[in-house]
């Protein structure tokens, strides 16, 4: 069934949602904020920084007008960054929506360490019902490809998430459905934490013996966090935990990775994050990660010693010495 969809933001995952929904059929709005970026998109179909050889479908129209961009919307895609995400509801509610919400950022909000559907939530009243977040091991750049990618919706309105599945499936692009949307949101925002890891020890010439072991006991941690915020353990064995975490961890198409890479290599964060054209949403994750980590007393070592590479400037050599030091235990979770 043919379904208006409009996508809120332009990133690189923003634009191959816009592809997937097009080439399936239905009718696509894309908007975009930033006047540099919405200039390309109409005179390029595409932000080359952020996806080069890659042009828009000429059926879906791009537009700066939020306005125009939801109204008779039945699905609104939220793709701004997790940190963006509140401001641009915000402007939303200048003039309600009748369409459900499915929101595609990792991320926990940093300064209320709110999930980004208790975002959406806190900002409209009523609440919508449908509300609904969609993750999993999905990179923008082999999406547009059309490469095989399974992706997990998670919600509660069994209607909508039935409507979204149908929505953005097809012959490459598979969605399985949840009803676990605290274990989809905090496995999806996690792992981004454990993948600036992953590319710290790329960066000091470590080899796939550490980046197994910082997967696996990333993995127990974030499951660790997860289950006392009342996610389902389960959740985290599959495509928005597991899934997602390898493939983050290990991708060159990985932003998250990119950063610890270059912490590794000796740069500094600001200079990193100068240098580069799309959001890394692990890097703000992490404080919100270590924080909810504190407040639950949740042990998360490698959570912890991210974050003092990232924002207290700790040696990453020195952070995983004394991960290795650490008084010995069981392999628990």
């Amino acid at each position: 069934m043919r379904t208006k969809a409009c996508i809120l933001g332009a990133g690189s995952w923003g634009m191959a949602i816009a592809y997937l929904l097009s080439k399936n059929g239905h009718e696509v709005t894309l908007w975009e904020f930033n006047p540099d970026e919405y200039n390309k998109l109409l005179s390029h179909r595409t932000i080359p920084e952020k996806l080069n050889d890659f042009k828009l479908q000429d059926d879906i129209e791009v537009t700066n007008n939020l306005e125009y961009a939801i109204s008779d919307a039945e699905i609104i895609i939220l793709a701004v960054p997790s940190q963006s995400l509140r401001h641009v509801l915000k402007q939303i509610k200048s003039y309600p929506p009748q369409a459900g919400f499915v929101n595609v950022a990792k991320g926990v909000e940093v300064k209320t360490l709110k999930r980004m559907s208790e975002v959406i939530s806190e900002e409209f009243t009523p609440v919508p019902a449908r509300i609904a977040t969609l993750s999993g091991p999905s990179h923008a750049e082999e999406v547009i490809r059309n490469l095989p990618t399974t992706v997990v919706v998670a919600g509660s309105h069994n209607e909508f998430i039935n409507l979204t599945q149908e929505a953005f499936s097809n012959q490459y692009f598979r969605v399985y459905n949840s009803e676990d949307l605290i274990g989809v949101e905090l496995g999806g925002a996690l792992k981004n934490i454990i993948a600036i890891g992953s590319g710290i020890a790329d960066g000091l010439g470590m080899g796939d013996n550490t980046r197994g072991a910082l997967m696996t006991r990333g993995l127990a941690e974030i499951t660790r966090l997860g289950i006392s915020m009342g996610a389902d353990s389960a959740t985290f064995a599959g495509l928005s935990g597991i899934g997602d975490l390898i493939t983050t961890c290990s991708s060159k198409h990985s932003r998250n990775r990119f950063v610890g890479e270059r912490l590794g290599q000796g740069l500094k964060l600001k200079e990193i994050l100068e240098s580069m054209a799309m959001v890394a949403e692990g890097v703000q994750t992490t404080k919100s990660g270590y924080e909810l980590a504190q407040i639950n007393n949740i042990e998360m070592p490698i959570t912890t010693e991210v974050y003092n590479i990232l924002f207290k400037e700790k040696s990453p050599q020195v952070a995983i010495e004394e991960l290795m030091l650490r008084k010995l235990k069981s392999e628990v979770w």
